[in-house]
This record gives structure tokens, C-alpha cells and sequence, in this order.
């Protein structure tokens, strides 16, 4: 045997002694000690109006919390804790701690809010006195996730999910539309408890129909890049590629290109996915032309600004459907994606726009926007992924999880 081969060999027997290790650790933490931690701290009275929203990766309260957390503060009667618990961005054994820290205060509220999967959460004994509302980060259902990745690339084996699962202990799941409670109940794995899952729609959804919170995203936008005043603005959001932890950002699309024939009309803003720390670079002759705003501006503000959204698989395509205005969607690699993670609809049939694979005809279709724009299909897709999406989201989530009858909520 070649010595590229032992070394190899020994490689891979290290690899799966990490994978056993890692894989018995996850077992006592989540199988054994988080759930003796909620067990003791659970012996304590129950705090009545105690609300936490609990956020698995973001420092910053995610727009996913923040018109349900602000629409509770101004009632005032509530006790409202924000915990963050930094999965992915800080050690893991402070993670842990923080995983600790959470399922106490848990213990003892009247309310959970989440907006992503949670093993922590799901792998408790949860006192029934304890209502958890499932908000999701996202709009409709366009990429799989959950028991929907389960043996394909992205995702764990059905055994490995189903040890530990992320979506147990739900009172409520709000989406934004009818048509896409099939979609959750298969990736939660909700199959049996279909009726919690209710269209009431997206709270963060709120704000794109109030003229005052778009103007002030304009003003913002403006601020920051002057270049905007003038001109239209194509804003180009695409998704992440790769795990979470190992996050990327596509590359391909030729935004020189773009500026060459674009850029007497338009302004290019490029914003990528939280996920992604490394940003591919914006070419220097550019400059004046496009900007990478992924850190500067938030997505909500680039939505109610963007004359045009160019993106790939992102679920921003939900949100920016409310506007009706035109979407691109440069999928250059849609084969290798649909085989990585897989798609709730044929991709083709589904997204609201054309689809390109190259940047020729991405900027051909650009240069003649005005004429082949379809809005009829935004409007029919809009009517079908988010007629629950209406500005009066908060409201009717706020009377489901706390009564008509409680607290002002009328």
C-alpha cells in the first residue's frame, strides 16, 4: 500500500473518530444535560406575561422579532427578554452556556417566539403552561429545509433528525399563505398537527405597506449612497451557498458588465446573505456604479428601494412579490443547487420572472426591461404565496396567541 494511501486512510479514521465524538457529546448535551437544566429551573412558579424571543445565530434582534417585540412593548404589560444564542459565531462552549442561560429564563415564560429551528427547545419536556409560536425567517416556501433535506446533501440522515429534532414543543406556526401549509407541515415534520399551522401571515411583513417606513428606507438608502437619487436601482440579493457554518457567496454575476451598459440608468447594490462573512469583491472600475451594502443597510430598507431584484433561490422573492415589481433570477448553477438542496415547486414554473444561466441574456433582458416585464405573473404569484401578507399580519397573531379579550388587544 502507497504511503498517499495510509495517509489517507488515517485521515478518514480520524475523521470518523471527530463524527463519533461530536455526535456523543450532542447526545449528553441534548439528550441529558439541557433538558436536567429546564427540568430544575421548570420548579420554579410560572412569571405570567413573561415573553422571550429566542434568536439561534443573530446578535441583533432579527426584523423576523422586531414589529411583534415592538408592537408588545408599546402595550406595556409584558415582560420582554431578547436572547440571542450565537450558534455559529461564538466558541461553542459559550454557545453551550448561552444554551443554558436560554432554557432557564424559558422555564419560567408564559410565551416563546422562535424564527428558526430549535433543537434547544425541542428537546425538552416542556411545561404546558408554556405557549412556542414558530415565526420562520421567511416568506412562502421556495428551498427546502428540515425533514424536507433529510438524506440529500444539505441536510442530515432521517435517523440523525429524528434523534434530535428541531421542531417539537409548537403551539403555533404562522405562514403567509394557504397554499404553503403543506410545505411546513412536511419540513417540521407536522404532519399529525397540521391545524397549528396557520395562515395569519409574516409580522415583519408589516412595514413594506406603510408609506411612512418606506419613505424614511429611501431617505436611509440615499444617505448612505447619494449615487441612488438620481437614478433606478437594481438590487442584486442572492442566497448562500454551501452550510451554514462554511457559508459562501456566489460570484459569477459580471457586474462590470452590468455597469457598461446599465449604469447611465441604474445604480447596482449588492446585498449577500447574513450567513456569508467573506464577500466576493466588487471590481474597482465599478466604483460609483455598485456597492456591496451587505453590512451598511438592512434588507427590508433595499426591498421598498429596488426598482428591480435580481437573486437565485433567496426567499426574498416572497417579500419583494408585495411590491410587484420586476424579478431576475440569474441561477447559473440551479442543477447542482436542485441536487445540494431541492425546491418545494419546479423551479422553472414557480419563480415569478425570467431565469438565467449566463450573464449575457441576464443583461440583454435588462437593457429591455420596460417591454418584456410580465406583471401579471407577480401579481398571480403574489395573490398565491402571501394573500395573508396585508399589514395586518401582527394583529391577527396577536389575537391568536393572546386573546381578543387580554391585555388592550382588541
Amino acid at each position: 500500500m502507497s504511503e498517499n494511501n495510509v495517509g489517507e486512510q488515517g485521515k478518514n479514521v480520524a475523521s470518523c473518530c471527530r463524527n463519533a465524538i461530536r455526535s456523543i457529546v450532542k447526545d449528553v448535551i441534548l439528550g441529558i444535560i439541557l433538558p436536567f437544566v429546564y427540568f430544575c429551573a421548570a420548579k420554579r412558579s410560572l412569571a405570567c406575561n413573561k415573553v422571550v424571543f429566542l434568536e439561534s445565530k443573530q446578535e441583533k434582534m432579527p426584523d423576523s422579532f422586531e414589529t411583534l417585540y415592538c408592537a408588545l412593548e408599546e402595550c406595556g404589560d409584558y415582560n420582554l427578554l431578547y436572547i440571542s444564542l450565537g450558534q455559529h459565531r461564538v466558541p461553542r462552549f459559550t454557545y453551550f452556556v448561552h444554551c443554558v442561560h436560554a432554557l432557564r429564563e424559558i422555564a419560567t415564560a408564559e410565551y416563546v417566539f422562535l424564527n428558526d429551528a430549535s433543537d434547544v427547545i425541542s428537546c425538552v419536556n416542556l411545561r404546558d403552561q408554556t405557549k412556542v409560536v414558530q415565526l420562520w425567517h421567511a416568506c412562502g416556501a421556495f428551498k427546502k429545509w428540515g425533514m424536507s433535506t433529510a438524506d440529500l446533501k444539505f441536510g442530515g440522515t432521517r435517523e440523525q433528525i429524528l434523534r434530535h429534532p428541531f421542531y417539537k414543543n409548537l403551539s403555533l406556526v404562522t405562514v403567509s399563505s394557504p397554499e404553503v401549509v403543506w410545505a411546513y407541515a412536511e419540513a417540521m415534520g407536522l404532519e399529525k398537527q397540521r391545524d397549528i399551522i396557520k395562515p395569519l401571515g409574516v409580522s415583519r411583513t408589516d412595514v413594506f405597506f406603510s408609506e411612512a417606513f418606506i419613505l424614511r428606507a429611501r431617505a436611509h438608502v440615499q444617505d448612505l449612497f447619494p449615487q441612488t437619487k438620481n437614478k433606478k436601482v437594481i438590487l442584486y440579493a442572492p442566497t448562500f451557498r454551501g452550510r451554514v457554518s462554511k457559508a459562501s457567496g456566489p460570484d459569477r454575476l459580471d457586474i462590470d458588465g452590468l455597469r457598461k451598459t446599465l449604469s447611465k440608468d441604474y445604480v447596482l447594490l449588492i446585498k449577500h446573505h447574513p450567513f456569508v462573512r467573506d464577500h466576493p469583491a466588487v471590481p474597482k472600475d465599478c466604483d460609483g456604479f455598485a456597492f456591496d451594502v451587505s453590512g451598511a443597510i438592512e434588507i427590508e430598507d433595499l426591498l421598498c428601494v429596488a426598482d428591480v431584484c435580481i437573486t437565485d433561490y433567496s426567499s426574498i422573492v416572497f417579500e419583494y412579490s408585495l411590491f410587484e415589481r420586476p424579478m431576475l433570477f440569474f441561477a447559473y448553477d440551479k442543477g447542482d443547487y436542485d441536487d445540494w438542496r431541492g425546491f418545494y415547486y419546479n423551479y422553472e414554473e414557480f419563480v415569478p420572472g425570467p431565469v438565467f444561466e449566463n450573464n449575457e441574456d441576464l443583461i440583454e433582458y435588462l437593457m429591455h426591461l420596460d417591454e418584456r416585464y410580465d406583471g401579471e405573473k407577480v401579481t398571480k404569484f403574489r395573490q398565491r404565496f402571501m394573500s395573508s401578507c396585508d399589514g395586518h399580519a401582527t394583529d391577527r397573531i396577536v389575537r391568536e396567541v393572546f386573546g381578543t379579550d387580554k391585555n388592550g388587544f382588541s
